[in-house]
């Protein structure tokens, strides 16, 4: 047996294919007979290396070292992203490696033209200089004058501290004409690798944020927080996906970057290029009229178990029962989860769904259920987005930690968003519909196209408390009898039984006369009671009449002073 030199075993494994000799490139034309290499040819072969420069600059080292992170190269993920080769704008290979750090391209996603930006970390860190700031600039305006979607694969450790000021310049151009496409054209940011500073402040610019597990993004780095505030901290406890996912900084926490680059090509699926479009449409096989059985049957199991109607149920199980073939998307779906945003098609059409869940907090809203709703409101606003909001919740959370972080505040914000939504909006009353919850989510008096409720419905200024104010007078005569017999020296398990079923005919009746959908309808706070295996048909069909006659354009309403 022959024996492995040592050299061998102790060699550095390489990227390079050993069979794949490099060939010496010949600049001939086609056709022609013979020629002598000559100064034309030597400015073609300088012109072809810069041409490939960006793509063999970083090496095998560096390739590696990204690889050992569990990181692709910029080029690497382009070619997950995108459809065909892509057109890549400003190279900028200059004497100082000016703007080399960072890829600016036009590509094909899913047959749609689409701007991408992505830095390259095996070239300085991706790190950001005047040169790369105006190449993100140009970029964004081409996106916004092309009215084409954007994408940023940010990998960045900030601004390239040897170009001094001129870094931060660099990231004032780019915030400056990112700012001035935001709600022109959407656009969606991923979060790969360590970015701080700058490179945590462009992307939430964006639209939407997608971040991988093990990724870190903030304003500092723990190193910074260590020697400033004398804390110890993990980046991942700073500004892990964790941690944004729950304060609404980041929109999706996916496993790792080929996730995060998928989520990309799921979420433009839902996407308009721009603000005068509709959402992409898309033939569906699943009818319009299919009946949505699984709804009723939620229901009856919900509301004939012992806790009756004040049974908590999962509100997207109705939600993926309505979507054609079940599918939809949810966004920030790990924070607020008393409330469900998500974007979904009815028809082909893209529809955008704000739900109250009752099996969080009853599906009361909170200041983070607020502000969620809010966001994602003004962003189907923005993009023509029909919505349907579908109530189920006995209130604004009420106590002192919701008053202290501006409960008050977070309300107006959802409120201001519903009431400045022009496309076409409906309301499903699913079950519980009370108080200020109510008069603030959607409704006819707030601007809604369709309200329709369910048997199911029930409607009030209060929830079943609103007994002890209608019903004072005689409650307080059922009381005073109780002490008379009392007194008289009846039974007290008696007395007891007599009065819980004196105020249990009291509720009864409350809930008949006055929580039930019967006084809505009959005062024209809403359209129709609808069964829940019709739910599908009705929504898809008046959904179809209003989308008809809606005109896509920008957004051109009065601009709130607060939100």
């Amino acid at each position: 047996m022959s024996q492995i030199p040592k050299s061998a075993t102790e060699s550095a494994p390489v990227l390079n294919n050993p069979f794949n000799d490099a060939a010496e490139v010949e600049f001939s034309v086609p056709g022609q007979a013979s020629y002598e290499p000559g100064l034309y040819e030597a400015n073609l072969k300088s012109g072809l290396e810069l041409i490939e420069r960006p793509k063999k600059a970083a090496g095998t080292r560096n390739i590696q070292r990204q690889h050992a992170k569990k990181r692709m190269t910029i080029w690497e993920r382009l070619s997950v992203l995108t459809d065909e080769e892509p057109t890549v704008l400003f190279q900028n290979w200059g004497k100082n490696l000016d703007g080399a750090s960072l890829v600016t391209a036009i590509v094909k996603i899913n047959g749609r033209d689409v701007a991408v930006y992505g830095h390259d970390f095996t070239v300085r860190a991706g790190s950001m200089d005047a040169t790369n700031g105006r190449k993100l600039a140009r970029l964004f305006e081409l996106a916004g004058k092309r009215r084409i979607p954007l994408v940023g694969l940010n990998d960045s450790a900030g601004a390239y501290v040897p170009a001094g000021v001129g870094g931060l310049d660099g990231y004032a151009e780019a915030f400056t004409a990112l700012r001035k496409i935001s709600g022109v054209v959407p656009s969606i940011m991923c979060m790969f690798g360590f970015n701080a500073g700058g490179g945590s402040y462009l992307p939430r610019q964006g639209s939407f944020l997608i971040q991988p597990n093990d990724t870190f993004f903030g304003l500092t780095g723990p190193g910074v927080v260590k020697s400033v505030l004398g804390e110890d901290v993990t980046p991942d406890e700073l500004g892990g996906p964790g941690v944004h996912s729950q304060s609404g900084v980041t929109d999706f926490v996916v496993p790792d970057e080929v996730a995060a680059l998928r989520k990309v090509k799921e979420l433009l699926n839902y996407l308009p290029d721009n603000n005068s479009m509709l959402a992409p449409f898309q033939p569906t096989s699943d009818p319009l009229d299919r009946k949505t059985w699984d709804i009723d049957i939620l229901l009856k199991k919900a509301f004939n178990s012992p806790s009756g109607f004040n049974t908590p149920l999962d509100v997207s199980i109705i939600i993926q029962q309505l979507c054609d073939h079940g599918d939809f998307l949810e966004i920030q779906p790990d924070r607020a989860r008393n409330t469900v945003t998500a974007l979904g098609r009815m028809g082909g059409n893209v529809i955008g769904f704000v739900a109250n869940n009752s099996a969080v907090s009853s599906g009361q809203i909170d200041i983070a259920a607020a502000y969620k709703n809010a966001r994602f409101i003004r962003f189907c606003n923005l993009y023509n987005i029909p919505v349907i909001f579908m109530e189920d919740t006995t209130g604004f959370l009420p106590g002192r930690e919701q008053e202290a972080g501006g409960i008050v505040q977070a309300g107006r914000a959802m409120l201001d968003a519903i009431i400045d939504l022009r496309t076409p909006r409906f309301l499903v009353i699913l079950r519980n519909a009370f108080g200020g919850a109510y008069a603030s989510y959607n409704n006819y008096p707030t601007g809604a196209d369709f309200v329709i409720a369910l048997p199911s419905t029930r409607a009030a200024v209060m929830g079943p408390a609103g007994v002890e104010f209608v019903y004072k007078p005689e409650l307080q005569a059922i009381r005073a009898e109780v002490k008379q017999r009392l007194a008289a020296g009846e039974d007290a398990a008696a007395v007891a039984a007599w009065q819980a079923a004196q105020e249990q005919a009291l509720k009864t009746r409350y809930e008949q006369e006055l929580m039930s959908p019967n006084e809505a309808l009959s005062l024209g706070s809403i359209s129709q009671i609808v069964m829940p295996s019709d739910l599908r048909q009705v929504l898809c069909k008046n959904m179809a009449f209003h989308l008809s006659h809606y005109t896509p354009e920008p957004f051109n309403g009065v601009q709130r002073e607060f939100f």
